[in-house]
């Protein structure tokens, strides 16, 4: 299966922090507006598509839309934008980034902080924060209040790129499947249930989005889509490393927020094995995705769980993702609500 490399371009470097979806959810549309039935926009923000099928049960597959991100807090005396982060950053990547503002046009930035040759001992060998940073507009503060204000959103700025099989970019973590879950729409031939196919908000910062749409949709069934950690490099313990690129997609067993439910494990795991799907095992020691949501936030539960994207320097601008990992994740997701009649779910 090819990627859509250009798409899933388009797809990434697009700007969506937390609580200001607005552009990534008008592409998404955009994209899949001719391969559904019907869509809505929630309160939230949520896009939900509907594809028809059997309407006696509900599926919701679910891929967040935002990406970590920051937002204005002040602007000093000199035209330095301070700034709170949206979603989890290791404040040392802020080191050497350039950033876009999104005022009444986008201003491209750079992180600053303290010179190292002015550093103190004892400042060197401290941990960064993010406090420590602040961000240059090269302007003025009349001239930066002219087009920035507080409350303004901000976000990372890095082209795709491709390095051997994989892709390269900022906001893989969620973008990634998002793209998956846009070409599975356009492969897809039928499903067996009603599907709401859900492109998330807010993931990033407690998984809102997943908790208000998943009320709404009430989900027999659901199936999340995020990355999971690729720690298969240098200085990782076997243990460590959670999934490897270039392995296949993952099936989830575990996040620490979500226990997936067995039989949609042995499910996804079947259906792998059946079709020539390469796939391997996630268990996830720290981080959540939207699973929690699916699973918890509908009347009496749903049978839930997740296809992961391993996906290696996550929570960084230089993110990197296998393209096939990317097309066996498609693979999967199209087989799953596909056959979902033929399993038997009974506990």
């Amino acid at each position: 299966m090819d990627i859509d490399v250009e798409l899933l371009a388009r797809i990434c470097e697009v700007s969506g922090a937390p609580g200001f979806e607005n552009d990534i959810r008008d592409l998404v549309l955009s994209e899949i507006k001719d391969h559904i039935d019907d869509f809505e926009i929630d309160n939230m923000g949520n896009l939900i598509a509907l594809k028809k099928g059997d309407s006696s049960k509900k599926v919701m597959v679910a891929a967040h839309m935002d990406e970590i991100g920051f937002i204005v807090k002040h602007i000093d005396d000199d035209g330095f934008v301070r700034f709170l982060c949206l979603g989890g950053f290791d404040p040392k990547t802020h080191t050497a980034q350039r950033v876009i503002v999104k005022g009444k046009e986008d201003v491209i930035g750079v992180m600053g902080s303290k010179p190292i040759h002015v550093m103190t001992a004892e400042e060197r060998a401290k941990v960064a924060k993010s406090d420590d940073y602040f961000i240059d507009l090269g302007r003025s503060k009349d001239e930066v209040e002219k087009i920035v204000s507080v409350g303004d959103p901000i976000t990372r700025e890095r082209k795709l790129v491709e390095i051997g099989e994989n892709v390269n970019c900022k906001s893989l973590d969620n973008r990634v499947s998002v793209y998956i879950l846009i070409e599975a729409l356009k492969r897809m031939k039928s499903v067996a249930y009603d599907t709401y196919a859900t492109f998330t908000v807010q993931e990033e910062v407690g998984i809102r989005g997943a908790n208000a749409a998943t009320m709404k949709i009430q989900p027999d069934f659901g199936i999340c889509l995020d990355t999971t950690i690729a720690y298969d490099v240098p200085g990782a313990k076997p243990e460590e490393v959670v999934t490897k690129l270039g392995h296949g997609t993952a099936i989830k067993i575990m996040d620490s927020r979500t226990i997936c439910d067995t039989r949609m494990v042995a499910y996804l795991r079947e259906l792998a094995n059946d079709n020539g799907i390469k796939w391997q095992s996630e268990i996830l020691p720290a981080g959540g995705t939207d699973t929690s949501a699916l699973q918890r936030m509908t009347a009496g539960g749903s049978i839930a769980g997740a296809i992961s994207i391993p996906t290696r320097h996550i929570h960084q601008v230089v993110e990197m993702v296998n393209k096939n990992d990317i097309a066996e994740s498609i693979k999967l997701l199209n087989l799953a609500l596909e056959n979902l009649k033929l399993k038997n779910w009974e506990l």
